[in-house]
């Protein structure tokens, strides 16, 4: 498992969030390798309301089906609409060119930091 970035935040439901304006939002490497394969994203449209612990999507692997949930209560600025054609870049870049969405936050849900993600998870640390 790739090491955890230290500039970001994490979710106990394993999606992360980074200090921008607007802030991008995706899933961990630790939820990427428990998936296995992505095949399919849902996301939800630009100006969509997200609340902090709320489902907002979901990711579809060859495993299961999961939800995502949003680390803030804010509105979607901006979607990955390259995840459309190549779910699978979540698998290969979480951290990068994997995000899911950019939120216009309102408010920041709980969220960790990467030593508090990879304790709670069993991972290594940033």
């Amino acid at each position: 498992m790739a090491a955890l970035p230290e500039d970001l935040q994490y979710t106990a439901e394993h999606e992360w969030i980074d200090s921008g304006s607007p802030a991008t939002v995706g899933i961990t490497s630790v939820a990427a390798e428990a998936l296995g394969d992505i095949v399919f994203v849902e996301l939800p449209e630009v100006g969509a309301s997200l609340t902090a612990g709320a489902v907002f999507g979901e990711v579809e692997s060859v495993k299961s089906v999961s939800e995502l949930f949003s680390p803030v209560t804010g509105t979607v600025v901006e979607v990955n609409a390259a995840l459309a054609d190549a779910p699978e870049t979540i698998n290969s870049d979480p951290f990068g060119e994997g995000w899911l969405v950019r939120v216009e936050i309102d408010t920041l849900g709980p969220v960790l930091t990467a030593e508090e993600y990879a304790a709670l998870t069993g991972g290594p640390g940033a």
